[in-house]
């Protein structure tokens, strides 16, 4: 028997994660922070599932994660379970809001992965256990490298960033210093139809689709030149799945090795409806337009107080010793990004 446990379970990652897993016949249970709406949306079609649960919790709530972890543990008996897969995807995952909310966004994305480590630590099945820990390209910052490897040095130019490498190094020194089973996989943006409506790339569709239907006359953005290897989330979370199957624990880059602007993005997008952006003017005064209509302006308020203006990852690591290749191209994700809301 093989049990996944998904923190952030109801993320864009977590869903498609929890999917594959389900398909691999694993026993699936997550952790949803609760909140007074609704957000599971991305997991209704798995709660009825007979092998997937989830609970309420956070990881800023030490006392809720163990309860949890005991919780599955007592569901099933020790000599039943062949590996505890354990995946951190629970994160303050927007990086210029972690310029409002630093404290949080350390909570969370740095001392939430300690919590886990330390709470791994004390399950009766700790041998099985293998662990996932959600790094991120932000880590690379300002790029001292062209292309990032795994041994490119970190340059880190965000809260949001700065925790995720506490993060990084503390799950090396716990793999280190008491023989865990802990990965990290740096991954490359990644974006889906799942996406949460703040990022760049879901507020490009849905903003496309809301100037479509009529709701709106325009998309307002920041950075439009800011450059990003992008692929789609379903691909990243097999290769999460894959780091977890080798025989000794590593940390690997996913990427697709391809690099795209903001800019890029939002032409392709609005080609496929039919609509040729052009573009005039510099820095906040830039706009988007097509025959009379302005389709795009710029605002400050959307760019970091450090900007991050070029990722493009090398996963040769990953597609040698994983066998991973990204099987999505970029304009295959924008097609199913626009097909999801604009149709």
């Amino acid at each position: 028997m093989r049990i996944g446990f998904i923190t952030g379970v109801n993320g864009q990652d977590g869903s498609y994660l929890a999917e594959l897993l389900l398909e691999k016949n694993y026993y699936v249970y997550g952790i949803v922070r609760r909140s007074s709406q609704f957000n599971t949306q991305r997991i209704e079609h798995l709660i009825s599932h007979p092998n997937f649960k989830y609970f309420y919790g956070d990881v800023t709530d030490s006392l809720s994660l163990s309860n949890v972890l005991s919780s599955i543990e007592n569901l099933h008996s020790n000599d039943e379970i062949e590996r505890f897969e354990i995946y951190n995807l629970a994160a303050q995952s927007h990086v210029r809001v972690s310029f409002d909310i630093p404290d949080y966004t350390a909570q969370v994305d740095a001392i939430g992965t300690l919590r886990l480590l330390e709470l791994i630590k004390t399950l009766k099945n700790k041998n099985v256990v293998r662990f996932y820990q959600a790094s991120t390209s932000e880590l690379y910052g300002k790029v001292l490298e062209i292309p990032q490897t795994e041994k490119t040095p970190f340059n880190p130019q965000s809260p949001y960033a700065i925790a995720k490498l506490y993060s990084y190094h503390i799950v090396k020194n716990y793999r280190e210093a008491y023989g865990l089973f802990a990965c990290n996989g740096i991954l490359f943006n990644h974006e889906s139809e799942r996406r949460g409506p703040t990022f760049v790339t879901r507020k490009i569709t849905i903003g496309l689709g809301n100037i479509l239907k009529g709701k709106a006359d325009k998309i307002t953005l920041g950075n439009l030149d800011a450059k990003r290897d992008w692929g789609h989330a379903k691909d990243y979370v097999y290769g999460m799945w894959l780091m977890l199957q080798q025989d000794k624990p590593d940390d690997f880059v996913l990427s697709t090795g391809e690099q795209y602007s903001v800019r890029e993005f939002v032409e392709r997008s609005f080609k496929l409806k039919g609509i040729n952006i052009k573009w005039r003017g510099e820095g906040v005064n830039e706009e988007g337009y097509d025959g009379d209509k302005v389709y795009i302006d710029v605002s400050p308020k959307y760019f970091r107080p450090t900007e991050v203006d070029t990722l493009l990852g090398d996963s040769s690591k990953a597609r040698e010793m994983l066998n991973w290749v990204p099987q999505i191209t970029f304009d295959e994700l924008v097609k199913r990004m626009v097909d999801e809301d604009c149709n």
